[in-house]
């Protein structure tokens, strides 16, 4: 038994709009894993400088316009859960990753399918 030509093209246009729009999606989770990582970098090399000073150095933390001092202890804590969010936050774009790049290979695999057996069922 064949697929009609019409449905047989549909099919396959839908599955390649698939494939696009995750190709396409993969690249956006990718940039944003990268963003997110120097941005943990960032971070790490800010905690280290924090962490070298001595404890009567008064840090300074911008708002806004604005700097208002704010004890060395309280600057490392908020670093400190700033890196924690951001890794969590690339935990799901890896899972993210993953899910697309499995919905990717299984659209080239359906497409390939269907050309090798020439539409037929």
């Amino acid at each position: 038994m064949s697929i009609p030509n019409e449905a047989l093209q549909k099919l396959v246009q839908e599955i390649e709009s698939q494939a696009l729009s995750a190709q396409r999606e993969i690249s956006i989770v990718k940039a944003a894993v990268s963003a997110k990582q120097r941005d943990i970098r960032m971070l790490e090399l800010t905690s280290n400088e924090v962490k070298q000073l001595s404890k009567d150095v008064k840090v300074y933390e911008g708002v806004g316009k604005m700097f208002v001092f704010s004890p060395t202890s309280r600057v490392e804590k908020r670093l400190s859960s700033e890196a924690t969010e951001l890794e969590s936050d690339i935990s799901n774009l890896n899972k993210k990753l993953h899910y697309l790049e499995t919905t990717y290979k299984n659209s080239q695999e359906h497409m390939d399918r269907i050309f090798q057996s020439g539409g037929k069922s």
